[in-house]
């Protein structure tokens, strides 16, 4: 599929806005430092109007005033600390067009080539710390395709759809309520002082002496699930059980992970798995946080309570983890990191001797109705190795406009 480049700008707010340093949360600090790449695919119809360039550039260029540190770029504060720089500067938007339909993407999934010629690079911008960019790409068919790159360290997943959902109201001309405003201030994740660090933050991995752990090659797939075959995963924890979709997948594609790579029944096992602590944390973050307040957790077994566990108890393993992330746990990882005490994040279904694999986030989803995307991941050395979130790539947004 060859891509030519139409235009390619920088586009600043509409308004004035303010121009400071964004103090950054350890939780912003601990995520990986580049940018998550989104591909949003709207098959063909009648109603693209809003997709015209100069449209979703005057919309975006709005939206950009309440989330005005997007528009900044990565720097250092006087101490050399990391911090966004809020300069107006602007982000990126491309405008593109492809020399074939949408079918030529398949059941899309990710590749370097969909993040090579739909998503915009850091690199291709020549603009250094920018922090978002965007490329709307034409196909013949007519089609369209919106790739997104927005740095990790700027936003989570969450905070970027919300951003995203206020771009696309501004380009329809929404006149209904409007959507809440962004909560720009990450103190409210600072770490206290004294650090008090009660729990054992093995997610995150220790590194000393600037060790650095090789990437060790991985393969994504698309795992299709029917509803029956889910529906029978969460019925196959007994008479009177029921299991949630998210614990029901979870256990098994752990249990196939342990079985795939003939692990010893009494080698460890851990499950790796992302939370989000808005809710968790006492206050709650309000509505609207915007920046990063996901964080790694995960579940400990040995190998043959997963393989030849019952579902329900392997499920189990996974309640129990996720039952103890409260206020108390997220503060812990918030002192641990500015104390040094944890390190970059790992994810997956871990055992022995595995090394980290770095996440990517690859999804398709809606931009009018801000679907949302995410599983627990798996990676690691063996013969099944699943990258975090692209289960979610398999939901295509059946649900055209």
């Amino acid at each position: 599929m060859a891509v030519e480049i139409l235009e390619s700008c920088m586009v600043t707010p509409s308004e004035a806005t303010p121009k400071h340093g964004v103090w950054l949360s350890n939780l912003d600090l601990l995520v990986a430092r580049g940018h998550t790449p989104t591909v949003y695919i709207y098959r063909p119809s009648s109603g693209h109007a809003s997709f015209s360039p100069d449209v979703l550039k005057a919309a975006l260029s709005r939206a950009l005033v309440p989330f005005y540190p997007l528009a900044g770029r990565l720097a250092q504060d006087d101490a050399g600390r990391p911090e966004i720089s809020c300069s107006g500067e602007g982000v990126l938007f491309v405008t593109a067009r492809a020399d074939s339909t949408l079918d030529v993407l398949g059941d899309f999934a990710p590749s370097e080539e969909l993040r090579r010629t739909l998503v915009p690079s850091a690199d291709a911008s020549g603009v250094a710390g920018i922090l978002a960019m965007f490329q709307v790409t034409f196909f013949k068919c007519g089609g369209v395709c919106l790739g997104a790159a927005i740095h990790h360290t700027a936003a989570d997943g969450l905070a970027a759809l919300d951003f995203v959902n206020a771009w696309a109201a501004i380009t329809r001309g929404d006149v209904g309520v409007p959507a809440a405003s962004p909560c720009l201030d990450r103190t409210l994740l600072r770490a206290r002082s004294p650090p008090s660090v009660l729990f054992d933050h093995a997610e995150y991995s220790r590194r000393g002496g600037g060790e650095t752990k090789p990437r060790v090659p991985f393969g994504s797939a698309i795992l299709p699930m029917s509803k029956n075959q889910i529906d029978a995963l969460k019925g196959g924890a007994g008479e009177g059980k029921r299991l949630s979709t998210f614990k029901a997948v979870v256990a098994h594609v752990w249990r196939c992970a342990c079985k795939a790579r003939g692990l010893a029944a009494t080698e460890d096992t851990r499950l790796y798995m992302t939370a989000d602590a808005r809710t968790r944390v006492h206050p709650p973050l309000p509505r609207g946080y915007f920046g990063n307040a996901t964080f790694r957790a995960s579940a400990a077994t040995k190998v043959g309570e997963v393989a030849s566990g019952p579902l329900d108890a392997v499920a189990e393993k996974v309640t129990g983890a996720t039952a103890r992330l409260d206020d108390e746990y997220v503060r812990s990882l918030l002192d641990g990191a500015g104390g040094g005490r944890v390190g970059a994040a790992q994810g997956g279904v871990g055992h022995a001797g595995d090394r980290p694999v770095g996440d990517k986030l690859a999804g398709a989803a809606d931009l009018r109705r801000g679907l949302r995307l995410g599983a627990a991941g798996v990676h690691g050395q063996g013969m099944l190795d699943f990258t975090p979130y692209l289960i979610g790539i398999a939901l295509t947004c059946q649900q055209y406009i």
